[in-house]
């Protein structure tokens, strides 16, 4: 209850209220109070509980246990809020610290998860109760595992939390699956066996096999075998009943003790050895004894390895009844009996020492990366195994350690050293036909450069004396083969610095002639100067200023001046003497300026000629009227010759004629044109030219204190000075030089003026003739103020020596000597080039490389093993042998055999068993079963060798042997039939033939003979290609098929066929065409060039840019054109041509013209007439206008003057602290800017508070020009008429605004010398007028507009990179060391993909070429023998079987011929894998009557565990059985149980069984379960979805006509219909009637009958005479037959069609619709920019 009235009291407020306190108290003293009653002594709940929280981070000092690791504990109320920590209890609190192991990173190479083998897989309880019906897939279910973490050294378990530091802890448990149950599945049963008896009732057998076990709960397996019983011929004679027995060979077993044995022989041994000591007196033959028991002793010593004991062993022998009782053996009677005893040998089991301790580790210093080392402990063989099939354990043992003791010194660690990057190279990246290629020096822009990786030594510090290196060496290179980490790159993009070409301005105009130096004044010439300045900033600092062109160009000239007066503008006419008419003067109006065209101080012209007025006429009334003089046309010459002479013209034209009665009369017309000279300077035209700066010399006066110096103490760096060559060029002349004044050579004086101006000693030629002519003028034809400089101080460039590393050590010669190997061993140093000599540095002088002879190798020491020859044990040494003939009395039996085995060096010498373990390959047998010959047998030789073969196919060899000993006195023993001494066999016929066999191998080129492209090798992509050779193998085989070495048919081996490795072809671009002229020919436009298509790219080469839909590939660049490039020019209009005659002649409308051309404008002025469209034809002025020529007493006026400019609305803002503009016009009202075209308002003036901003055309202000009057009007003539001509402004008619318009970015722009890399995209900057069209920046320039827009900015073209391959790796070894598909492999890699458009990579990185083809020989094991019994009928035998050499090509369906032993003597006597050779073993032949097992089946296929052909991931199975044979039927309570033996595999399939099923015959067929692969079995299908094998039905059909249909079901046969009954049985068949139609021959064919005839019986008719269809609609099971649903169909469609082409046919036709004749549209392409290459 207390419980629950806190929970109330939780929902409620969650705390407790002062109110409901005492309630509370109350309800839990009662609840304790009862609880106490009833339950005794039970605690109370309590209400506070402690919380703890997750353990933090192990801290600490040192790594490993001792850390410390806190959690926060805290007291909280059972419903979850905190309080305080007294109102729990304070006994029970947990503890908030804790010891811990605190984790380093060097731990994990001694810390890991140990992940234990997933437990079987379990249904999920849930799952499991719903079971499926039929299983498709298997069951749900879950797995675990158990997982640790371990302590990897010592393999003790260790906290979880020390391996999830490095790795999170792995997965306990995963989804798995219980596949369904798979019962046995087993073969079919093979043939009947033959009787069991040849006579007789006997029986006869079949078995089958297991296809694949049961498994996952399956059912068992069937019986694999059946019998029955058979007959034969009965029998003639009384079957023997009884068979004789014999039972297997017991263990081995040691004899009766040796002391017992010696004790009865010692006797006899001595008396025997004092009659040898008699009978030997000889001292040399007593020396030989001692010898051989000397050698005796030694083998014993020997032979302490190998303790060979003899034993015996015996068998049972037993007459066994055909029921298998046990019989006495007279009824078992015959001649021999079997042995029951024989000689064996001891099996003993190796024997191996103690392990040696261990050795120290091989790291012997700390290494973190890997900071374990190995060591190693031996043991020594103490006892070989004798007769055991166990081999020896493992004589070595290594594990895991770590390098001891805290001063362990670091191990030595290695990393990769580069040298310096190459200089830039940029020829690698151009194609084929760049014509760059001539000329590589000036190319910039994008390249390649190179570097070379060595190996070194990273802490060589710690280990050596690097830091006390004098020079700082670089580390020694060490083996590449010890750096382990990634690779550093060899080649990199780089970028050679473009130069900026100087790019100058266009010449201005001549200037005045002036003084050289206008502060010096002096002698009478001076010079006329023109300038141009450089617009951009070359690279190269101020030094680049030395590759443009000259700014300056001068023209000696008389009288300069460097100050003169400029007439300004030209006053109005005043007539002389107050006058209002006539003759008069036009005063100027003129300004001060300097030689460069400044204003300056007017009194700086007081010494310049003051321009004097000019003579006019005012007209008087009726005089006549000229207009004012046009301005002088441009000079027609730019200086003056013989051929050339300057002019320029200006003319008048005459505005009114004068009166008939008096009045000055007009002029002709050549006093309206005057012409003066211009330009009357010589064209003579001088400049400075300068060379190219020389190479910076030290300069040795400038003081060391700007001198750097480099790490090595040396001055390395310092200030020098450049000198360059300075003459003066005459123009279109070349060098000019002073006239020789001095008797000086000309060469001579130009040295020796050179020299003075060099060193700046101009002063001499102040004082001396030697820089003036005769005539005391200067020599010099250039102004030598402005003489350019000709020398500067230059930085000397930082001297780099040569920099290599020190020699690396020398490589290791072999240590191991190679037999046979009689060639010289040398070994090597070299070391690395890291800094390339530059500026005058040391050379590499020391070589790079060296090598030296090794030393002698060591003497190789081969081993071979040294038998003796066997001995046999003597018969006599065993007890009670058998098998002799009774009548001869001597002994024949088996016995044991044993050498003695020695380990002998190949030169005789002793040698340790170990070595020969080592060295010599396993332990020769040391048994052997021999035979003691009886003493009737025959004795001969061994078989001799057979002879050579030295005649052609046919001849023959043979081999001899001897009878020896006593056999040659028995005549049996000379019966060359049974043992015949010699044999014959037929020699080999040396018939070989020669065939190609497998493909050809790719195109491979000799070696050294690949072709670099032009190009390439810098780049490393160089591509192999030309002629080649592919290779296809030889094999030779004999007369009989068999594989043999290619050298018998004299073939090395290949057939070679030359080939062609085509070279790869870039794609081949015309030039670039001429730049086509700016699309503009004012502001920004656009202009192009283009390149075409010229050859496609092919194998492999670089592919084609973007082309066009007419194989064209553009470049488009912006450009800008200058709006006064191009002007309009006008003559002056010609007099006014009277078309309306006026009352009086010479006045009245009319019309003048005048020329308007296009001229080229220079900074002299227009220059040259060109094509008209070059001018802006909007901008093109009138060529005719009307005009009016006054009267002679009308008033005359003078020409219009040019518009006042429109004013604009000033608008005045001012900005608030808000941020807000407010705009008001000069009317104090607020407006609105709007825009109009493409311009915006442009600040003018800007200030803290306000700005001032042209607003848009006053539409209320207006715009005027006025004319003067000329001629006043006579009395009774015209008034002169207003002379002001007002009209308003109307933007984009007379009002234009102005603004700045910036164009996009352009593409990226290389230079012309780069291919790829660095570039500039730029934009342009236009002067757009409000109503769009572009106009000269000055409109813009004079608003004060702003410009604060980049026009450059930096981009990068991605480099055509071409992809780059590792050489050629050696060829591999051959795949097959024998046979016919061996291949050898090489291989490249891709050291560097290609980029942009460059050369892609080649698909070809792997070459392959067939090996030489080798036969393949091997052992191989021959058929086992039939079991044989030795003089017994059944019981235990041995079965043996022969090796034999056989050779094959390698291929699985060839089948192994066996060739002579001898091709087999170098290969080891490895059979199946297998050192083991088994060439007998027991067998078991069974008795008459006997029940057994028949032998193992082969094992069967690998076959996986699989749903829908997706394999369960199980693993696959194979399977083998042994049947049960049956020879007696009383016998089968004796029968053993059929055996079944699995084994798992990797080489699995699926494999799927479906039901096969047989044509029905009759009402049955044959079912069977057949497997995907065509075997048919029994098992795997389905048993609920296997088809019928009957379909009788039921009840039977036995109505007349009818039979069982295969749905079970009885039909009538064909030509009868079906009548059934209600509940749809059939009751019986019915005769479908027979329309008989005849035929025209029958006579009787006018009579139509109608009968029936029987559907299966043969036509009475004859042939011939008349044709019988019958039309039976209904099928068999009673439903309508698929031809009436076709006919009906058919004839609906026909009745469908013939009401169609009725309603066509009376349907009114409409009008023809009147044709469109629509314009046929050209067809367009659309085209993505991409040709087909």
């Amino acid at each position: 209850m207390g419980l629950q009235a806190g929970r109330l009291a939780s929902r409620s407020r969650g705390v407790l209220q002062l109110q409901r306190l005492p309630l509370l108290l109350l309800l839990l003293l009662s609840s304790s109070t009862r609880e106490a009653a009833a339950q005794g002594d039970t605690e109370v709940p309590t209400l506070y509980l402690w919380k703890t929280g997750p353990w933090g981070r192990c801290m600490g000092d040192d790594c490993g246990p001792g850390g410390i690791q806190t959690r926060a504990v805290w007291c909280a109320h059972v419903e979850g809020w905190t309080t305080l920590h007294t109102n729990c209890k304070q006994a029970v609190r947990p503890s908030n610290q804790q010891n811990c192991f605190k984790v380093c990173d060097w731990h994990k190479e001694l810390y890991d998860w140990r992940l234990g083998p997933w437990n079987q897989c379990q249904p999920v309880i849930s799952k499991s109760l719903e079971k499926a019906r039929e299983c498709v897939k298997g069951e749900e279910g879950i797995q675990v595992r158990e997982i640790m973490c371990i302590q990897k050294d010592k393999d003790i378990p260790a906290d979880d939390i020390i391996c999830e530091y490095f790795e999170p802890k792995p997965l306990l448990e995963q989804a798995c699956l219980i596949p369904c149950q798979q019962d046995c599945i087993v073969s079919e049963f093979s043939p009947w066996s033959e009787c069991s008896r040849t006579c007789g009732s006997g029986l006869q057998h079949r078995t089958r096999h297991v296809v694949a076990p049961p498994q996952f709960g399956g059912s068992g397996c069937p019986n694999l075998t059946e019998f029955q019983v058979c007959q034969s011929n009965p029998c003639e004679a009384e079957e023997s009943m009884y068979s004789l027995q014999v039972g297997p060979w017991s263990a081995c077993s040691v004899p009766h003790s040796r002391q017992a044995r010696q004790a009865r022989r010692r006797g006899k041994n001595k008396e025997r050895e004092k009659e040898r000591g008699k009978a030997v007196k000889d001292p040399e033959a007593r020396e030989l004894i001692k010898k051989k028991r000397n050698r005796n002793r030694q083998n014993r010593q020997e032979n302490r390895y190998w303790d060979i004991q003899i034993g015996y062993q015996t068998r049972d022998m037993m007459c066994l009844n055909r029921t298998g009782k046990s019989a006495d053996l007279s009824f078992c009677q015959q001649e021999r009996l079997p042995m029951t005893f024989q000689s064996c040998v001891i099996t003993k089991e190796c024997q191996v020492s103690e392990w040696l301790e261990w050795s120290p580790c091989s790291k012997t210093c700390h290494d973190v990366t890997s900071p374990t080392g190995t060591r190693v402990r031996t043991r020594t063989i103490r006892q070989f195994p004798i007769g055991s099939e166990k081999e020896c354990p493992d004589l070595e043992e290594k594990e895991p350690c770590l390098s001891q003791g805290d001063g362990a010194v670091l191990c030595a660690t290695y990393g990769w050293k580069t040298t310096e990057w190459t200089e830039c190279h940029v020829d690698p990246l151009l194609s084929q036909q760049d014509k760059r290629r001539a000329n590589q020096t000036a190319l910039c822009g994008g390249g390649i450069q190179t570097r070379e990786i060595y190996c070194i030594q990273t802490n060589d510090n710690l280990l050596s004396h690097a830091n006390t290196q004098k020079d700082k060496e670089a580390s020694k290179p060490v083996d590449s083969k010890l750096c382990t980490g990634p690779v550093p790159n060899t080649t990199q993009l780089c970028h050679v610095p473009c130069p900026i070409e100087c790019e100058v301005s266009p010449w201005s105009a001549w200037g005045p002639c002036t003084y050289e130096n206008c502060n010096d004044q002096q002698g009478k010439k001076g010079f006329k100067l023109r300038k141009r300045r450089i617009t951009n900033e070359p690279t190269g600092g101020s030094g680049a200023t030395g590759n443009c062109p000259h700014l300056l160009e001068a023209i000696p000239c008389e009288e300069p001046s460097c100050y003169d007066w400029k007439a300004v503008r030209l006053g109005d006419c005043e007539p002389d003497n107050g006058k209002a008419c006539g003759p008069g003067t036009q005063v100027q109006e003129v300004v001060c300026i300097n030689s460069d065209g400044e204003e300056v101080e007017r009194q700086l012209c007081r010494d310049a000629i003051f321009p004097i007025p000019v003579a006019c006429d005012a007209p008087c009334p009726k005089d006549c009227v000229l207009s004012a003089w046009s301005t002088w046309s441009s000079c027609s010459h730019t200086c003056s010759g013989k051929t050339t002479e300057g002019k320029q013209i200006r003319a008048r034209s005459i505005l009114a004629y004068a009166g008939e009665d008096g009045g000055i009369r007009c002029p002709n017309n050549s006093a309206l044109q005057e012409v003066r000279s211009c330009n009357e300077h010589p064209c003579t035209v001088y400049h400075w030219q300068t060379g190219p700066w020389g190479q910076c010399i030290e300069d040795t006066s400038v003081s060391s204190f700007n001198t750097t110096t480099t790490w090595n103490g040396e001055a390395s760096c310092s200030v020098g000075m450049q000198t360059r060559k300075v003459i003066c060029v005459r123009v279109n002349v070349g060098q000019v030089g002073p006239k020789n004044a001095n008797g000086l050579s000309k060469g001579n004086l130009e040295l020796l003026q050179n020299k003075i101006l060099s060193r700046g000693e101009e002063h001499i030629c102040e004082q001396r003739p030697l820089c003036k002519g005769s005539d005391g003028s200067s020599l010099m034809r250039c102004p030598e103020s402005l003489r350019p400089e000709t020398v500067r101080p230059c930085l000397l460039p930082c001297r780099k020596d040569c920099i290599v590393t020190p020699y690396s050590d020398w490589t290791p010669c072999p240590s191991s000597c190679r037999e046979g190997d009689s060639g010289a061993r040398k070994q090597s140093r070299h070391r690395v080039i890291i800094q390339l000599p530059a500026n005058g540095g040391r050379e590499c002088s020391d070589p790079l490389y060296e090598e030296k002879a090794c030393e002698a190798p060591p003497t190789c020491h081969s081993y071979r093993v040294e038998d003796t020859q066997m001995a046999q044990v003597p018969v006599s040494s065993l007890e009670h042998p058998t098998g002799c003939p009774r009548s001869t009395g001597r002994l024949r039996a088996w016995t044991a055999g044993k050498r003695a085995i020695t380990c002998r060096k190949q030169d005789g010498g002793q040698a340790s068993i170990q070595e020969c373990l080592q060295y010599a390959g396993p332990v020769p047998a040391l048994t052997q079963a021999c035979q003691i010959p009886c003493q009737d047998d025959c004795q001969f030789t061994s078989w001799s060798k057979f002879s050579s073969c030295n005649g052609d196919c046919g001849a023959v060899r043979t081999r001899k042997r001897a009878i020896v000993g006593k056999s040659k006195k028995k005549e049996k023993c000379k019966n060359s039939h049974l043992y015949p001494l010699i044999e014959t066999q037929y020699c080999p016929c040396d018939k070989y033939n020669a065939q190609p066999v497998g493909n050809w191998s790719d195109c491979i080129l000799p070696e050294g003979k690949a072709e670099v492209l032009l190009g390439t090798k810098v780049q490393g992509d160089s591509k192999e290609c030309g002629q080649g050779y592919r290779y296809q193998a030889m094999a030779c085989y004999d007369q009989n098929g068999r594989l043999v070495e290619t050298s018998r048919c004299n073939s090395h081996g290949y057939i070679e066929e030359a080939c062609i490795i085509p070279c790869p072809s870039d794609c081949k671009l015309s030039e670039w065409s001429n730049w086509s002229r700016c699309s503009k020919s004012c502001g920004s436009g656009v202009k192009v060039r283009s390149k075409w298509l010229r050859e496609k790219p092919y194998n492999g080469g670089r592919p084609c840019p973007k082309l066009d839909h007419v194989n064209q590939v553009y470049e488009v660049v912006p450009c800008h054109s200058d709006c006064s490039q191009y002007i309009w020019v006008t003559e002056p209009w010609s007099v006014c041509k009277v078309t309306f005659v006026d009352m009086r002649d010479n006045c009245g409308e009319g019309v003048q013209t005048r020329k308007v051309r296009c001229m080229q404008n220079t900074a002299d002025g227009p220059s040259e007439h060109v094509e008209d469209y070059l001018c802006d034809p909007e901008d093109m002025p009138l060529g005719s206008r009307e005009c009016k020529l006054p009267c002679p007493e009308d008033c005359v006026i003078s020409e219009w003057g040019p518009w006042t400019q429109c004013a604009l609305t000033e608008l005045h803002s001012t900005i608030y602290n808000d941020g807000i503009l407010v705009i008001r016009d000069s009317v104090k009202r607020i407006s609105s800017l709007y825009k109009t075209g493409t311009v915006e308002f442009g600040l003018l003036l800007n200030s803290s508070t306000g700005i001032s901003i042209p607003g848009p055309c006053n539409p209320s202000g207006s715009r005027q020009r006025s004319a003067d009057p000329i001629r006043q009007p006579a009395d009774e003539g015209r008034a002169c008429p207003d002379a002001v001509e007002k009209e308003p402004c109307n933007l984009n008619k007379n009002c234009y605004h102005y603004d700045y318009n910036v164009t996009d970015w352009s593409t990226c722009q290389l230079s012309e010398k780069a291919v790829c890399g660095n570039g500039i995209k730029t934009r342009m900057l236009d002067c757009v007028r409000s109503d769009g069209k572009s106009v000269d920046l000055k409109y813009c320039e004079e608003l004060g507009l702003e410009k604060n827009w980049q026009m450059n900015t930096s981009c990068t073209v991605e480099c055509p990179l071409n992809c780059q391959l590792s050489d050629w790796s050696s060829w591999s070894e051959c795949s097959q060391t024998c046979g016919l598909t061996g291949k050898m492999i090489r291989r490249r890699t891709v050291t560097q993909p290609f980029q942009g458009d460059g050369r892609p990579c080649p698909s070809l990185m792997e070459q392959s070429k067939p090996c030489p083809v080798k036969p393949c020989y091997r052992w191989q094991y021959g058929q086992w023998s039939p079991c044989q019994v030795q003089e017994a009928q059944c019981g235990e035998g041995t079965r043996t079987r022969n090796i034999s050499c056989v050779v094959s090509d390698g291929s699985a369906d060839d089948f192994s011929k066996a060739v002579d032993e001898e091709f087999c003597a170098n290969i080891e006597l490895i059979i199946d894998g297998n050192k083991q050779i088994v060439l007998e073993e027991t067998c078991t032949q069974p008795c008459p009557g006997d029940c057994y097992l028949n032998d193992w089946s082969s094992w069967s296929l690998c076959q996986l565990t699989c749903v829908n052909g997706e394999d369960l991931g199980f693993g696959g199975i194979q399977v083998r059985s042994r049947a049960v044979i049956i020879q007696e039927l009383e016998n089968q309570h004796l029968c053993p149980e059929q055996m079944l033996e699995t084994k798992s595999c990797d080489d699995g399939q699926c494999y799927e069984y479906k039901w096969m099923a047989s044509a029905w015959k009759g009402s049955s067929r044959t079912v069977w379960c057949q497997r995907s692969d065509g075997v048919n079995v029994t098992g795997g299908c389905l048993v609920v979805s296997q088809p019928d094998a009957d379909r009788s039905c039921n009840p039977p059909c036995s109505q007349p006509h009818s039979y069982c249909s295969e749905m079970k079901a009885c039909r009538c046969e064909e030509g009868y219909t079906e009548v059934m009954s209600s509940n749809s049985t059939l009751e019986q068949c019915t005769l479908i009637p027979v329309v008989v139609i005849p035929t025209v021959e029958d006579k009787r064919g006018d009579v139509k009958t109608s009968r029936a005839v029987h559907p299966t019986q043969p036509s009475s008719n004859p042939a011939g005479r008349g044709r019988t269809w019958f039309l039976q609609p209904f099928g068999p099971d009673g439903r309508l037959k698929t031809w009436v649903y076709g006919v009906a169909a058919g004839a609906f469609v026909l009745l469908v069609f013939i009401v169609s082409m009725i309603y066509l046919a009376c349907k009114k036709p409409k009008k023809p619709q009147r044709r469109q004749n629509n314009r046929l549209k050209p067809l367009t392409l659309a085209y993505d920019g991409d040709a087909d290459m």
